[in-house]
């Protein structure tokens, strides 16, 4: 063989190597580029992701009587039960992770939980960030004080200059800061909305917005916080469960909703913990 063929033959080689490396690059910018499914982690799906691991994380406060733990030292609550039988259906383990509701939605993203179900409410800016369930309780944003003050912050104007307490990232955060009397009054933030009862209690607060699941069974006649009332209703809203955006996950947990209104489960549920469900999910 001569030097010429070699040479020849060398050159075919390298162009062929480069011929395939060119087709390996341009087959995986077109897939980067044309692909729009939503991906999480190394699956296609947030379900296939779930039901591959065996378990969904479950992101939550203590929020009687949403989640919380009973007198007899067991975790229960509407939407833990609710949670359990959502998750049978799915055949998966419930892992419940108490989280910081004020970085509820980095904990979603980086994975950390796989859903925020603590009675959240639905709010157009949670939408633009999050994939939310169907509405499935109906709640109200409500003012609570010391019952001695139940006559003059009946009139939110009232709390002008005064310390009012809410919950950082919250429904009760969003109506304060969007309202014009409330506005004006000395915003408090506090990690729990229990905390909020214990800053009106001890003086370092004059009121709170306070979500009317959570005051029903904390505050009045037979609670640690006896002395506290609700004076004014602020604004209805609607409770949902929180998922990654794009998530096929949230697809087949309204699915389950539905079987769950229909076999009576929710309904037996909310009647259980003194809740009304939201109409959207009973018609």
């Amino acid at each position: 063989m001569n030097i010429k063929r070699i040479l020849a033959m060398g050159l075919a080689v390298c162009l062929l190597a480069l011929a395939l490396a060119s087709c390996g690059e341009s087959s995986s910018s077109g897939s980067a580029a044309g692909d729009n499914t939503a991906t999480f982690g190394d699956t296609e799906s947030d379900l296939d992701y779930v039901m591959d691991k065996g378990t969904l994380v479950i992101g939550y406060t203590v929020y009687e009587p949403m989640n919380y733990t009973d007198s007899n030292n067991e975790f229960t609550g509407f939407d833990t039960e609710f949670a359990r039988a959502v998750c049978e259906k799915l055949g998966v383990t419930p892992d419940f992770v108490e989280i910081n509701w004020d970085t509820k939605i980095a904990e979603l993203k980086s994975k950390t939980i796989d859903c925020i179900w603590n009675g959240m409410t639905i709010t157009d800016e949670l939408k633009q960030n999050i994939a939310i369930s169907e509405p499935y309780v109906l709640n109200k944003q409500v003012l609570v004080c010391r019952s001695e003050d139940a006559d003059t912050y009946t009139d939110t104007a009232n709390l002008a200059g005064k310390g009012l307490v809410v919950e950082a990232g919250s429904a009760g955060e969003t109506v304060a800061t969007s309202d014009e009397n409330l506005k004006q009054a000395d915003l408090i933030k506090v990690t729990k909305q229990t905390d909020a009862l214990m800053e009106i209690e001890s003086g370092t607060a004059d009121a709170a917005v306070f979500d009317w699941t959570l005051a029903q069974n904390m505050i009045g006649e037979g609670t640690d916080f006896a002395d506290l009332v609700v004076v004014a209703t602020l604004k209805e809203e609607n409770y949902g469960i929180g998922f990654r955006q794009g998530s096929d996950l949230c697809d087949r947990v309204n699915e389950i909703i539905k079987e769950l209104v229909a076999d009576g489960t929710l309904p037996a549920l909310a009647e259980k913990y003194d809740l009304d469900l939201a109409p959207e999910i009973t018609q």
